[in-house]
This record gives C-alpha cells, sequence and structure tokens, in this order.
C-alpha cells in the first residue's frame, strides 16, 4: 500500500518523537550515573582521612588483672616532638601525661595537694601516644557540658571514619573531678580493686586547663575502660594540678583534632 504525503509525515514525526524520547532518557540516565559516581567520588574523598597513627603500649589489663605494673617503655631515648600521651606512672605511683613533647607527672603528697613535675625519665606500664604538629579547631556546640555529652558528640561525629585518634580540650572548666595512682611500692595487683587500692581523688572548681584526650571505640581495656571510649588527662594551666579526668563541667572550652 502506498502511503499518503500527509501519512508519510506523520509516521516520520513518531519516529522522530521516539528517538527523541529515547535519547532523552538516555541522557538522563548518564546524568545520574555521572552524578552518583561524583557523589560516591566526594564519599570515597571524605573517608580517605586519616588520623595521625597511635602508638599503643601493653594494655590497661594487664596492669589491672596481672599486676604487671613495671615500666613497659620510657621516654627519656625517644624523640618527643610534637609528641602528646598519657598513662598511669611505673608502679601505679602516680599519673603520666606528655603535652607537646614535655613529659608530666603527678605523684600524691596529701588528701588536698600532689606534686606536678617534669621528669623525662620516667615510665608506664601502659601508654598510648601520637606525633602531632597541627590541630584543627572545633567550636563544640553549647549543649556539651559534661563527659558523657562530649563522648556522645565524638561518637557521632565519627571523625577519621571511626579510626582511633589522639584530641585536646582548651579552656575553663567549673569542676573537675581528676584522680592520681598511690599504690604502695612492693603491692601486688591482681583485681581492679587492688590496682586503685591507692588512688586519690581531688575535685577542682573553676579552673583553666589543657586536657589531651584519645578516642577509640576499638581499645576497652586497652587504653580505654572497659565503658568508655576515651581517656583523659587534665593539666592545669598552672601546672599545679594533672590528673586522670573522672567527671567535669565544661565553661568554655574549644575541641581540637588532628588535621589529617
Amino acid at each position: 500500500m502506498e502511503l499518503m504525503p500527509i501519512q508519510l509525515f506523520q509516521l516520520i514525526s513518531k519516529s522522530t518523537l521516539l528517538l527523541l524520547i529515547l535519547f532523552q532518557l538516555g541522557a538522563c540516565q548518564n546524568s545520574n550515573s555521572s552524578s552518583e559516581s561524583k557523589e560516591k567520588a566526594i564519599e570515597k574523598e571524605e573517608d580517605s582521612s586519616i588520623a595521625p597513627a597511635l602508638d599503643i603500649t601493653a594494655a590497661m589489663r594487664k596492669v589491672m588483672w596481672k599486676g604487671e605494673l613495671e615500666a613497659k617503655i620510657r621516654f627519656d631515648s625517644l624523640n618527643l616532638d610534637d609528641y602528646y600521651g598519657l598513662g598511669p606512672l611505673e608502679g601505679l605511683a602516680g599519673e603520666l601525661m606528655i603535652w607537646n613533647g614535655k613529659v608530666w607527672v603527678s605523684r600524691f603528697i596529701s588528701a588536698d595537694s600532689m606534686q606536678v613535675s617534669e621528669d623525662p625519665r620516667s615510665g608506664a606500664p601502659f601508654f598510648v601516644g601520637s606525633r602531632i604538629k597541627n590541630w584543627q579547631k572545633i567550636e563544640l556546640p553549647t549543649y556539651i557540658k559534661d563527659i558523657h555529652s562530649l563522648e556522645k558528640f565524638l561518637d557521632e561525629q565519627a571523625y577519621y571514619s571511626g579510626q582511633p585518634y589522639a584530641f585536646r580540650l582548651e579552656g575553663r572548666l567549673s569542676y573537675a573531678d581528676i584522680h592520681l595512682q598511690n599504690l604502695k611500692p612492693g603491692s601486688k595487683v591482681s583485681s581492679p580493686e587492688e590496682a586503685h587500692a591507692g588512688q586519690t581523688n581531688y575535685q577542682l572548681e573553676n579552673i583553666n586547663a589543657d586536657i589531651l584526650g584519645f578516642y577509640s571505640q576499638e581499645h576497652q581495656g586497652v587504653f580505654t575502660h572497659h565503658d568508655s571510649h576515651l581517656h583523659m588527662h587534665l593539666l592545669s594551666k598552672d601546672q599545679q594540678w594533672m590528673g586522670h579526668l573522672d567527671s567535669a563541667n565544661f565553661n568554655q572550652i574549644i575541641l581540637f583534632i588532628p588535621e589529617s
């Protein structure tokens, strides 16, 4: 059957329209595919940030349950440039904190006083540290007023895709409860209760301080307690107080994490 000119024109128009629709669908699919690729690339780029490596020596559980109180690491022969770290003092005779290369130790004097001094020859039965040259400043939300809300915030932010990392806090605390260990020389330890037999707590008010912390969801019993993702030590700005931070009321505090 021979097509009339009008019928032929209609057939060509329909074919052209169909081709245009197919072309448009293909373009949309390519566009969506390109967008998805870009989104995946962005996600990959965001996930690629790597926290500075942690140096982990021994484990908290070996001190608490096996009584391994002797120093497993000493600092007088190490390069401590740009270095930060914390742990208990050997023999559980105090607390230890390395802040920007300076090794600070605290020892018991009385129920309301302690001795804080630099001691690069000291050692620790377990320890965590990291070398960090540059820090990134982060303004914390105003609702973060204590350790619990800080830990929840860090859990939610998932910096470095959940990798363990060091952090520090700087500012003013309206209240801080810190402790240091003061185990008698020659003590034998086979439980946390025995390990903490000489622990002394100090309550501080309206204090300006630097706080060093380590965050991990993987190291309970290694450098954090079994019920926490944080281990933090506080050093007052006047270097009169230093110890493990048990609780706090933050007043004006700023968070710093390592630049990746």
